[in-house]
């Protein structure tokens, strides 16, 4: 018989457990940065390379041309001689001795306040009765975003013009009508400024398609039930479709503002400012002082005012969303 001899084992009590993740951390480092640190580093160059043009870009037509306007913004530069630094003399002949530059302060104001609420309301309009079940609504919906695709080019800008003319199909169908029309609309100071307008909400395809999308979002059953108990259509659609719609509301309104602010060509082609400086828009003045009069400087400091006014709209809108945008899940 053979008898094993008697092994103390040590007490538990005195092991060591205290190991923390502290500990372990540049155990695990090492391990794997000693797997694969040549494989991420592999990875991260060639994402840099894909991405290389894009910053080449952002940084040369970019992040370049808005530092270099500004600092034009505070000289007096005519493109053909050097500038010449005259500190903050741009800002204040804005504000306190061209008279020009606050009519086409006014002027953009004017446009924005009208045609941005009319654009929108015009869009939901057409964006509910193209969502209900209408045979080849997709035909409606294509033919209907036409006019977005088109409205900013200089050609339908041409068109325009030539529609509100003295021989124009308004004028025209006016007098079918038995109605004298004006000689032209956009050569008097109460209509230029209707016109664009005009101009600007028929361009309402984008604000309408993500209208008819936020359409589809909302349940069926909310207007079902809300029917069975009595409420008619109008009530239904000031009480649930219109708030879940808030949010895209408050998307196509940051858009359109922005848009707005910056309308050129229309402006340019059909009343290049006119009548009487009637639809003197912002970036068209910009244009006729920067390209026209040569004075750069000048057009530099208008057009980072012009960002100060957008980014300032753009705030007030994100602050007061809070009381109007309401989601499905209850939050505000």
């Amino acid at each position: 018989m053979t008898f094993m001899k008697e092994t103390k084992l040590p007490d538990p009590s005195a092991w060591d457990m205290q190991v923390t993740v502290e500990d372990l951390t540049p155990l695990l480092r090492q391990r794997r940065w000693g797997q694969g640190s040549s494989r991420t580093r592999k990875q991260n160059v060639v994402a840099f390379v894909f991405l290389l043009p894009w910053l080449a870009g952002l940084l040369i037509f970019t992040v370049g041309p808005m530092l270099a306007s500004l600092y034009y913004s505070f000289t007096s530069y005519d493109l053909l001689s050097a500038p010449q630094w005259v500190g903050l003399d741009n800002y204040v002949r804005m504000f306190t001795q061209d008279g020009r530059y606050l009519t086409a302060l006014k002027v953009t104001f004017i446009y924005v306040f009208v045609s941005v609420p009319l654009k929108l309301a015009f869009s939901l309009l057409l964006a509910v009765l193209l969502s209900k079940g209408l045979r080849a609504v997709g035909l409606y919906r294509a033919v209907y975003y036409v006019p977005s695709l088109l409205g900013g080019s200089v050609a339908i800008a041409i068109l325009w013009r030539q529609i509100f003319g003295i021989d124009g199909i308004v004028n025209k169908g006016l007098g079918l009508l038995g109605v004298n029309g004006l000689d032209s609309w956009i050569s008097s100071p109460n209509t230029a400024m209707l016109t664009l307008v005009l101009l600007a909400v028929w361009q309402f395809g984008s604000p309408m398609l993500i209208f008819i999308a936020g359409l589809k979002q909302i349940p069926s059953e909310l207007n079902d039930s809300a029917q069975v108990d009595g409420a008619g259509w109008l009530r239904r659609f000031f009480q649930i479709t219109l708030p879940l719609l808030t949010p895209l509301i408050f998307f196509n309104l940051i858009l359109q503002v922005i848009g707005s602010f910056q309308v050129f060509t229309s402006a340019l082609i059909v009343t290049n400012g006119g009548p009487a400086d009637a639809t003197l828009f912002y970036t068209l003045y910009l244009y006729q002082q920067g390209f026209g009069n040569y004075q750069m400087g000048y057009a530099a400091a208008m057009a980072w005012v012009l960002m100060v006014i957008v980014m300032v709209f753009t705030a007030l809108i994100f602050f007061t969303s809070r009381y109007w945008v309401f989601y499905q899940d209850g939050r505000n």
